[in-house]
């Protein structure tokens, strides 16, 4: 069996990495496409590589010749690479798909050595490789019968979003036969090309094929293994994170994405924290039924979202102020305050983030679950001369909860003290405790040294389009933070979140519910699993101490690469602590990641 690789193309959206090299000379953690494929064709024993070559294509087979092939090398040039499509690289080659049975590659793609071997050990002469439709990918799909019978391909222009739980995306590596090459992709080659010209695609001759009643060609479906097409910057950064040799600094490119894990096929996300029962159907129905108006208008200003939030939780729109997301109120907050800042330590980091360490003082707790009550903060800050103090209610990483009327005596005890405080109750949502937010009208009126944050993307899971409060009594501050932040901090989808989400409140409300017994069971499961031990949590995310011989970091590298979950380590966050942060997810997810587990710290108790 041979191979053809198709790189003459010019990879223009790669822009300046492309401007004096070919595509496939781009690199992915410091070894190009080409290299790396060609040596994977070659640990598969090929008979031979014909590489269709183009643009800069002398450049290209000087730098192949450097690579050590062993595998006989075959170049054929394509001159007219800027005028064409692959349809013409490819005919070009078409004397050699005649010769032998052919695995057929495009020069732009990166893929573990897994789907080749798929390809290569199933049985069948003639395959189309294919993946499951994700949202990162892009061009043409297939769909298919039960039976991997490919039922019609689906070109970009055809393509239909309604449809794409039906959709395969081709891989661009395909497997034909001799005898197929002569009976029909060659002859229907040359007379495509006749009919319609040299600037098409070749996968539109399989199209026509496939149309045949006896095609000769089916599917080969991939189950998980890791590839993907380079096309623009962007793909070569996400390829750089999933294909990097390191583990280490897999995990670590990983991390530092801080989202956008959407672009990472079938990845687990346990790291960021949402809830997975809102919001309903009906309400995501709403917000489509509105998508074209919300993607193609302005949203209200700054006065109109603050009456839009005053009217979901009852207070008045001077008391209230909408921000793109949590994080860019915290940050307008902290820029407002001088003197000391009193913080609980570990916490959400975004709040020390925001403030100088010189003027921070820090509670730490003593004890193994970083529990603490509100006569533990008023002793240990008695004395500390503070401005300011931040509590996060329930905290982040540990899930300690206040109740709320312990939290009105530290209210009580800041203001007697002349301390402004703030509490963000971006999970008090989820606690078991009901009637237990601070945003009351009552409680702002009485009280202008307080602050309440609370963070809409986490408690009522749409982290996607980013949406944060903060209510206090103090006027003039959350007035001058008005003005500080854009007139159009948040943008339409925003805005008409809140405006329908009153009437969507018993769903709210029920998805809790639902919430707070899947967090009971999964507590107790993860309590089952030798050398875990829990840290009761009210919010949407779980604290747990790890055994000595189970390390944190360790059972974080193995879920993420062997089982493409992705969990939060909290060493740095507790002074080298064993400790990990999971957030709870619905019960199907929380299942997997139970086995997942459970399967990982048994291998490392045992090694």
């Amino acid at each position: 069996m041979q191979a053809i690789i198709l790189a003459a193309g010019m990879g223009k959206r790669l822009k300046e990495l492309t401007q004096s090299n070919t595509k496939c000379m781009v690199k992915v953690n410091g070894v190009t496409l080409i290299d790396r494929m060609l040596h994977q064709i070659e640990d598969h024993k090929f008979t031979k590589i014909v590489i269709v070559v183009g643009y800069e294509g002398q450049k290209l087979i000087e730098y192949i010749n450097t690579l050590n092939i062993k595998t006989p090398i075959v170049y054929v040039n394509n001159p007219i690479y800027d005028k064409t499509n692959n349809i013409y690289s490819l005919a070009l080659a078409k004397d050699w798909l005649l010769e032998e049975d052919t695995v057929l590659f495009e020069s732009d793609l990166i893929f573990e050595d897994g789907v080749l071997d798929e390809l290569l050990q199933d049985s069948r002469e003639c395959l189309a490789l294919v993946d499951k439709y994700e949202a990162w990918m892009d061009g043409t799909c297939v769909t298919l019968g039960e039976d991997d019978t490919i039922e019609r391909f689906v070109p970009g222009k055809k393509f239909k979003y309604n449809e794409i739980k039906d959709y395969y995306k081709t891989v661009n590596i395909y497997k034909f036969s001799k005898q197929f090459s002569q009976t029909y992709y060659v002859p229907f080659l040359d007379a495509y090309q006749i009919a319609l010209g040299e600037n098409e695609y070749y996968e539109q001759v399989l199209r026509v094929i496939t149309m045949l009643d006896e095609p000769g060609i089916k599917a080969k479906r991939l189950n998980g293994q890791r590839w993907y097409e380079i096309d623009d910057i962007q793909d070569l950064d996400i390829a750089e994170s999933i294909f990097s040799a390191d583990e280490n600094e897999r995990v670590l490119m990983l991390q530092e994405r801080y989202g956008g894990y959407w672009r990472y096929p079938k990845l687990l996300d346990f790291s960021y924290l949402v809830n997975p029962y809102y919001p309903p159907e009906k309400m995501r129905d709403e917000i489509r039924a509105s998508f074209d108006t919300l993607l193609t208008e302005y949203p209200s200003g700054m006065r109109v979202n603050s009456l839009l939030a005053a009217k979901n939780f009852g207070v008045h729109r001077e008391n209230i102020l909408v921000g793109n997301g949590a994080a860019e109120l915290i940050k307008c907050l902290m820029n407002s305050f001088t003197g000391k800042v009193g913080f609980v330590r570990p916490t959400f980091e975004e709040y020390p983030n925001r403030y100088s360490k010189d003027l921070s003082v820090c509670f730490t707790p003593s004890n193994k679950d970083y529990s603490y009550t509100v006569y533990d903060l008023m002793d240990f800050f008695a004395n500390k001369d503070i401005q300011n103090l931040v509590v996060v209610n329930p905290d982040n990483p540990s899930g300690n909860y206040i109740p709320k009327s312990e939290l009105l005596r530290l209210i009580e005890w800041t203001k007697e003290n002349g301390i402004k405080l703030v509490i963000d109750e971006s999970f008090v949502d989820f606690a078991d405790e009901e009637d237990n937010s601070l945003i009351e009208q009552e409680i702002l009126s009485s009280n202008e040294h307080l602050y309440v944050m609370k963070s809409i993307s986490k408690s009522y899971g749409v982290p996607g389009i980013r949406l944060g409060v903060l209510a206090s009594g103090d006027e003039k501050t959350i007035s001058d933070m008005k003005k500080d932040v854009a007139i159009w901090n948040i943008n339409s989808f925003g805005e008409f979140f809140m405006q329908i989400e009153e009437k969507y409140k018993k769903d709210y409300q029920a998805g809790l519910v639902k919430y707070r017994a899947e967090r009971e069971r999964f507590q107790k499961e993860l309590a089952n699993i030798k050398g875990v031990r829990v840290i009761p949590s009210q919010a949407n995310y779980v604290m747990v101490e790890l055994d000595k011989d189970i390390e944190a970091g360790g059972l974080l590298k193995n879920l993420l690469i062997k089982h493409n979950v992705l969990i939060k380590n909290l060493q740095s966050k507790t002074n080298g602590g064993n400790y990990l942060r999971l957030a709870i997810r619905n019960e199907e997810d929380n299942n997997l990641l139970l086995e997942s587990m459970k399967m990982e710290i048994n291998l490392m108790i045992n090694a």
